[in-house]
């Protein structure tokens, strides 16, 4: 029993060195070791300029590598309401009409008719109008007859620039619009894809997303209750906000 007292005292002596003693034989060698193997570590796991241009180009292949070169046409866009657009140009038909006829009646039917003064009398100011005086009956036959025909104009203009179709074209290079047409007959017409430029992207865009062909007055729309067929293939072609 005592010898094993004896031993357990003596292990206990050798394993409580002072260490000042090991700070001074080996913990500055061992950091030492340590701090070239770290720097042989930081070499070795240290990427080189090539290699990072190298990942960062096969990153943005990966999320911008869109075939726009497409082997057929492919519809990137489509907006079927035809029932809206034939009621808004029977409405815009029957306001020309009821106008014109308005104008009409005003030009021939007003005559010319001096408001007599009754004595002292001040008489109103719409009670001294002579409507049948030159002056005021073209004027109202004019005025009635370009009401008319501007509404009849807004309803012809809108809808031949709102967009049922837009198909990117076989090779990727031209853009068909595919417009409605005031009488049910859908106009159709190419366009360069650098000749188109997208004013609105489609997360922003809320009611209707304008596009911009060059050479062209006012803008083409695409309702946003229509369906994007092909949303990324539209977003690098006709999608584009490109400098005219």
């Amino acid at each position: 029993m005592s010898y094993l007292l004896n031993l357990i005292v003596k292990t206990a002596e050798i394993r409580f060195i002072p260490l000042p003693k090991i700070r001074g034989l080996s913990i500055i060698p061992a950091l030492r070791q340590f701090n070239v193997v770290g720097r042989s570590a930081t070499r070795l796991s240290k990427p080189t300029i090539p290699t990072i241009l190298k990942n960062n180009q096969n990153f943005c292949t990966r999320v911008y590598d869109v075939n726009t070169n497409v082997s057929k046409d492919v519809v990137l866009y489509k907006y079927e309401n035809p029932r809206f657009y034939k009621i808004l140009n029977l409405f815009g038909i029957s306001q020309f009409i009821f106008w014109t006829y308005l104008s009409h009646f005003a030009f021939t039917s007003l005559k010319d008719a001096p408001v007599e003064q009754k004595g002292y009398v001040d008489l109103a100011w719409y009670e001294r109008i002579n409507l049948g005086e030159n002056k005021y009956r073209n004027g109202i036959s004019i005025m009635c007859f370009v009401i008319g025909y501007g509404l009849l104009f807004t309803v012809w203009m809108f809808t031949l620039r709102s967009v049922r179709f837009l198909i990117l074209r076989k090779g990727g290079k031209d853009v068909a619009l595919v417009t409605y047409g005031p009488f049910g007959h859908n106009r159709i017409m190419d366009v360069p894809l650098k000749n188109i430029s997208a004013q609105q992207s489609r997360e922003t865009a809320a009611v209707h997303l304008p596009l911009k062909v060059r050479n062209r007055s006012l803008f083409y729309v695409l309702d946003m209750r229509g369906e994007f067929k092909n949303p990324k293939l539209y977003d690098y072609t006709a999608g584009l906000n490109r400098r005219f």
